[in-house]
């Protein structure tokens, strides 16, 4: 039978697409005299007729939800554009208001009555209104698609009654349903799936389907951090039993084959006494010319192939999580503190890099191969800065006897690296890490600053020198490859350097380009001075964030043009990824077969890894946070010497010596009227009394919420 007795014998015509009806729609309400049409105008229209209503009912479906159009009171229909509504995304919340990105990046406050009982993360459609500050306001006006509709929070009763009080949402209560929710109790840290939607956040409904444990406790807050990030913990039964089978196999002789024996060499680990993932050992040696560095890498892409069970869950982690005492790792440990950790006395298979360098640092030649080592010593940071320094103990210096030799040259040459870095003017940012110290019942007790001897220095140099050979290897080759890049600061917070520093008391250097150097010569000017903490902040501040890409953007930060992530296959998925193109690199593979191999696959790499990165650090801040908010906990009503670390125009953050942060609300602070100098100081207007970046308190712990992770000062009133 012909089409056309087909078609007569079903006496029906084709419907129409979806995709017709979508450019019908918007056609029609853009040729509209009036802004909007009723709906069943617009229907007529577009002569649905009763074979094509379904997909003009989808169409209209997909154009809400995109952004395009929006249906007012009366069952009115109009394009966005016309209606001066844009679509984007509910970015954060507090008690009383909200803020909404639109998808061309403009940030809207939209006060609490204006939500529409909107959530982070949904899609909605924001009108501006008539703003009271001049930056840009607005009111969600539709909610064109939920966000995730599970989120934390605790528990706490009124009235008898239990109610969810949200972690990232509106601090409103929310209504539990209890006939749909597990058994908890009052006080519980829990994850929370909303049932009903109302159009105020005081009336969304929702039941509770996780309990972690107490709000006071931070390992529960942890926990809830941890999942509402969406952080996998355990390992896919498959993926484990791959671990399980690779660890089994062991390292037999076979696997020796067409690898460099480097056995005989003094190779060993330096890192701290708690690391059980050992993925790097160095090694070095004078040479006639300069020096001999060999940088060995845990070769983990011998064992973890691409694709496997394994892969396809380190890709979905992208790196290994760690806070407190605690680590989620990227790979199972038989892989990470088993069969590829470079524990001592033991074979191991590696990727090692060896790099020649001249009596000043400065890179000659490199080369990359396949080896297998047997480290001689697990070297721990502190153990290394007491042999540096002349005070090892006589059972130490026996511990390192093997590699004693190495030590003298190691410190030399990393001395001689440090000094290229100053010479190409990197930024000597200062960052402090705390160190968390937990009791046996997992309690946070204690926090210092994480110290950095000169040993953290010489493999942080050694590695560096490693990467940067990696990433020339990718160059020189043309291969597909995951760089580390840092980009140079974009110009609005460039142009905020040049209106702060001169309020500061410094002349910001001119330039057209802001290049690292300028950032030395500010630095260097307040060296000495009482305000290199404030300033260091605020070049801290001016950085772009690094991340991933498959393109050779440079590092601004470090001043190299080649830079790649190689030294931590273990742990980062990026240097995994790079041993791969790396090792097909050496088996001799044509650019051509590499190009098609992997291009897509260091693309997708990049992307991945740098959201993971960016996870991974919002979840380590985050449970910091929380940890030691429970150590302040036990020492409320204590006063304390503080240095002001960030002024905003709510008050001002003071930082103990211990690395612990609390906010002085401005609220708190003697009466009078302040002047916000952003984000420099808060002065009263009569007095002069400044809070200044830098400055020195006397704070008083007053209250803290640890299932915020919030710690509030007070300024100690009785301080002369």
């Amino acid at each position: 039978m012909s089409e056309k007795s087909k078609k007569k014998s079903s006496g029906k015509k084709d419907a129409v697409s979806v995709e017709s009806y979508k450019k019908k729609i918007v056609t029609f309400l853009n040729t509209f005299s009036k802004k909007t049409m009723q709906i069943d105008q617009l229907e007529s229209k577009c002569r649905t007729k009763k074979n094509g209503r379904e997909n003009f009912v989808n169409a209209f479906a997909e154009l809400r939800q995109e952004g395009c159009i929006t249906v007012k009171k009366g069952m009115k229909v109009g394009l966005c554009s016309k209606l001066n509504v844009f679509p984007g995304t509910v970015t954060r919340l507090s008690r009383t208001f909200g803020f909404a990105e639109t998808d061309d990046g403009v940030e809207y406050f939209v006060p609490g009555k204006c939500m529409l009982g909107a959530m982070p993360n949904d899609r909605v459609l924001i009108s501006p209104i008539a703003s009271r500050t001049g930056e840009p306001e607005g009111e969600v006006v539709d909610i064109i698609e939920f966000g995730s509709q599970t989120l934390t929070g605790r528990i706490e009763f009124v009235d008898g009654r239990p109610y969810l009080v949200p972690d990232t949402a509106a601090k409103n209560h929310m209504i539990i349903s209890e006939a749909e929710s597990i058994s908890f109790s009052d006080g519980d840290k829990v994850m929370a799936e909303i049932v009903y939607r109302g159009r105020r956040h005081a009336e969304h409904k929702v039941k509770i389907i996780t309990v972690f444990g107490s709000s006071e406790q931070a390992a529960s807050c942890a926990a809830s951090i941890i999942a509402i990030h969406g952080a996998p913990v355990e390992f896919p039964e498959e993926a484990l039993k791959e671990a399980r089978k690779i660890a089994e196999g062991g390292v037999q002789e076979y696997c020796f084959n067409n690898r460099e024996d480097l056995r005989h060499l003094p190779i060993f680990t330096i890192d701290s006494a708690e690391s059980k993932d050992l993925d790097d050992a160095v090694s070095v040696e004078r040479t006639e010319n300069g020096y001999l560095l060999g940088v060995h890498i845990a070769d983990v892409s011998h064992y973890i192939k691409g694709n496997s069970a394994i892969d396809k869950e380190a890709m979905i982690r992208g790196t290994s999580i760690y806070y407190a005492d605690k680590v989620i790792p990227m790979l199972p440990k038989e892989i990470s503190n088993g069969i590829c950790s470079l524990n001592p006395d033991e074979n191991r298979l590696t990727l090692s890099a060896f790099i020649q360098l001249d009596n000043y640092g400065e890179m000659i030649s490199y080369r990359f191969c396949k080896s297998v080592i047997r480290s001689r010593v697990k070297g721990v940071y502190t153990e290394v800065n007491q042999l540096l320094e002349g005070s090892a103990s006589k059972g130490i210096r026996e511990k390192y006897s093997e590699v004693s030799e190495s030590l003298p040259v190691m410190n030399e040459l990393a001395d001689k690296l440090i000094a290229k870095r100053k010479k190409r003017h990197a930024p000597e940012l200062d960052t402090v890490e705390s160190k968390l110290i937990l009791n046996e019942e997992g309690v946070c007790v204690g926090a210092v600053p994480r110290e950095r001897g000169k040993s953290e220095r010489i493999i942080e140099e050694f590695m560096l020198t490693a990467n940067e050979a990696a990433a020339k290897l990718a160059r020189e080759k043309q291969v597909p490859f995951v760089y580390r890049v840092h980009e140079a600061p974009p110009e609005a917070k460039v142009e905020a350097l040049h209106e702060i520093l001169p309020k500061f008391g410094f002349d910001c250097p001119h330039f057209t380009e802001f290049k690292p150097v300028h950032a030395c010569e500010i630095l260097e000017k307040a060296k000495g001075t009482d305000k290199f903490e404030a300033v260091n902040l605020l070049i801290l501040r001016s950085m772009a964030k690094a991340k991933y890409s498959s393109e050779p953007l440079g590092h601004f930060g470090l001043v190299l043009e080649d830079y790649a992530h190689f030294t931590s296959p273990i742990r980062r998925y990026p240097d995994l990824a790079i041993h791969r193109i790396i090792t097909d690199v050496l088996a001799g593979y044509e650019n051509e077969w590499l190009r098609k191999r992997y291009t897509g696959f260091a693309a997708n790499s990049a992307e991945r890894s740098s959201a993971a990165e960016l996870r991974a650090v919002s979840i380590e801040r985050e449970c910091e946070d929380c940890y030691k908010a429970e150590l302040m906990k036990q020492h409320i009503g204590e006063s304390f010497t503080a240095r002001i670390s960030s002024v905003t125009e709510f008050g001002f953050y003071a930082e103990l010596p211990n690395t612990i942060e609390g906010l002085v609300h401005i609220r708190t602070l003697p009466e009078g009227e302040y002047d916000y100098s952003e984000p420099v100081s808060l002065t009263e207007k009569f007095s002069g009394v400044s809070y200044t970046l830098g400055k020195t308190v006397q704070v008083i712990c007053a209250a803290v919420n640890v299932s915020d992770g919030i710690i509030d000062f007070v300024l100690d009133n009785d301080d002369d």
